[in-house]
Parts: structure tokens; sequence; C-alpha cells
């Protein structure tokens, strides 16, 4: 009996996880399929699964309408920049958190903690306000320059460095070497799952950051894909093929990051947590 409740709830469990991802997955694959349909078959009732009369003019539309092109350099190099940048300071941030031993450490971490339930919204006009005394106001830098710093990441990097033993960074101050030789030769390679995680969470969230870049930018050459599809749609409401096309474009890095990447994202997530 116990046998067949486990076999039913599995069956159950199952059944609710594909009704799920059904349910998730249907828009990606309308917006997929309406690229290539004609605005005829895109507004038909009833909808057809698949493209009837498959068109790449779609795509050539949006690419000749708005400078989509530019659009998608400036939010390849935004993301990388924020990648790298924060990845580099949460992992050498969240070594000195974990392993150094100074006063104020654990109010520094608090304060860290603290400050990731602080919304966005409440530091829009300050950071705002810096950009234009700074000058960057329409820039790529000042699309970037809040996101060099993550506090999530160093959080993430704090935890996961915890498990790395004090025996190896020990011996290795024995042996003579420097904190920048241990850091880079021996904790980052132990902590090569958890910086690729931070890349890739940085990676997804600048990728679809669309509030701030809108806020900084007034014209096309340093606007991000997220707000170029914005005020692409504005300016062609009706055309609703054209933008599933732009939407389709702009999302094949964000799936060729989780097709590539999952297993690295599950170890850790996994990971991170085992030490508080």
């Amino acid at each position: 009996m116990s046998l067949v409740l486990r076999r039913a709830g599995r069956v159950t469990l199952y059944l609710f996880l594909t009704v799920g991802a059904v349910a998730m997955l249907y828009p990606l694959f309308w917006m997929a399929t309406s690229a290539f349909k004609p605005l005829a078959e895109v507004m038909q009732v009833p909808p057809t699964w698949w493209p009837q009369h498959p068109t790449l003019d779609n795509f050539k539309a949006v690419f000749r309408q708005i400078p989509f092109a530019q659009f998608f350099v400036n939010s390849v190099i935004v993301s990388a920049v924020c990648v790298v940048s924060v990845t580099l300071t949460s992992a050498a941030a969240g070594y000195a958190l974990a392993k150094f031993r100074f006063r104020g450490r654990e109010l520094v971490f608090y304060i860290l903690v603290a400050s990731l339930v602080v919304p966005f919204q409440s530091r829009m006009i300050p950071l705002y306000e810096l950009a234009l005394d700074l000058h960057i106001k329409n820039t790529l830098l000042g699309v970037i320059f809040p996101w060099l710093v993550d506090a999530f990441g160093v959080f993430l990097m704090r935890q996961f460095m915890l498990s790395v033993p004090d025996e190896l960074i020990e011996a290795a101050r024995v042996d003579g070497a420097g904190e920048i030789r241990i850091f880079t030769r021996i904790v980052m390679p132990l902590t090569i799952s958890a910086m690729s995680t931070v890349a890739i969470f940085t990676f997804l969230a600048t990728w679809e950051e669309f509030l701030w870049p809108l806020i900084i930018t007034d014209d096309n050459h340093a606007r991000t894909i997220p707000v170029g599809l914005q005020t692409f749609s504005e300016q062609y409401l009706t055309n609703v093929h054209w933008q599933m096309a732009g939407a389709l474009v702009a999302t094949i890095p964000l799936f060729l990051m989780f097709a590539f990447f999952q297993r690295q994202i599950i170890a850790g997530i996994a990971m991170s947590g085992l030490k508080g």
C-alpha cells in the first residue's frame, strides 16, 4: 500500500511540475513562433501553433527600423563589464570577510546583508544626481556604474569561502606566499563554481535591467536592449510580429546562458549555504 501511495505521489508531483512548466514555457513558445509569422497569421483566431508562411522579414524590419544592433552591442558591453567587476570584487570582499580577522568584521557583514533589503527605487535619485555631477548621463559608464559592486555577490562568495580550509591558507603563508598570490593561486581555483554562479546571476540581472537605463539615457547611442525594445514597441504598437522578433533576438543570450551553465548555477547555489 505504501509503495502505491509513493508512486501516486510521485506521479502527482510530476504532473504538477509538467503543468507548471507548460504554463511558463507557452509564452516563450508563442513569442518564438510569432517572430517568424506575418502579422495576419499572428492575429489569426484561432492561432496557429507553427508558422504557416514562415518569414525572416520581421527580423529585417527590426534592424531596419531601429538601431537594434547598437542596442545589442551596448547590452553586451554593459553585461561584460559588470560581470568582470562584480565577480572580482565579490570574490575579494568575500575572501576578506571569511578569512581575515579584523575589528568590525561582523558589523560590516551585517550591514552588507541589511543592504540587500533596500530597494533600488530608494537609491535612484541619489544615483541620478551623482551621475549628473560626474557628467556620465547618456553614456555607457552611466548605465554601468551602479552595478560594478553587488552586495549579494559578496554575501554568496563569503558564505562559500567559509568552506575553504584555513590550513591551506596558513600553509601558503608559512611558505612565504603573499595575500594576492594566495587569493589568485589557491582561493580562486577552489571557488570557481561560486564565482561562476555570481557571474551568471550578474549577467542575467544586467542584461534584463530596464529601469536604470531608461532613466539615465535619453537617446539611442547608450540604450540597452530592454529600453530599445520598449521604445520600439511604443513606436510600432500594432506590429506585434516585429516586437516578437526583437524580443526573440534579445532573449537568445539568456537561453544560451541557461543551456550551457545550468549545472554551475545549481551547484553554486547548493554549496553556498553549507556554512553560515
